[in-house]
């Protein structure tokens, strides 16, 4: 991703886990409009670089905003597996994340509470707090793109049928 390219000293703090074999299969599950490796990057990156603009530990929180949803789901998912995994997916990150990588506390936190309040992990740190925050918001956009993707989508099906039923 163009994030990652453009942003060297990013790129060397998240390289071992931008190159793990396991985190790379996020690229093949869907979040919203983009991928869950997508998205982990966007958090990632915009907390990071909000967290060096406010002296905070910014490398706790690119590394940990990357593995806020290390939680390995499969796609085609119904809507109550979707919403179950919204609940436990924080923990199910933890875990994995802990498998692979050698975590912190802080970034421990910063995995299992990034959920808050939808999850009982309470942030404990102020960059815990700045990468839910981020993924909050970034989520909201993400989700949002897709809502709105799929109103163009049905506009184009309903101005195709118009014209063929004026024709």
């Amino acid at each position: 991703m163009k994030i990652v390219e453009n942003d060297i000293t990013y790129s060397k703090i998240v390289n071992d886990i931008l190159t793990n074999d396991d985190f790379c299969k996020l690229k093949y599950i869907e979040h919203h409009a983009t991928n869950k490796y997508a998205h982990s990057i966007r958090i990632s990156h915009r907390a990071y670089k909000i967290a060096k603009f406010l002296k905070l530990d910014s490398i706790a929180v690119a590394r940990a905003g990357l593995l806020h949803d290390f939680a390995i789901s499969k796609n085609g998912r119904n809507f109550k597996e979707r919403v179950i995994e919204t609940f436990i997916h924080p923990k199910n990150a933890l875990e994995e994340s802990k498998k692979r990588f050698e975590l912190s506390d802080m970034e421990e936190n910063i995995i299992v509470s990034h959920m808050f309040p939808f999850y009982i992990a309470i942030p404990q740190y102020l960059e815990s707090w700045l990468v839910d925050i981020v993924d909050k918001v970034i989520g909201s956009y993400e989700l949002l793109q897709k809502v709105f993707n799929k109103a163009i989508y049905f506009a184009n099906i309903y101005i195709l049928i118009i014209f063929s039923i004026i024709k």
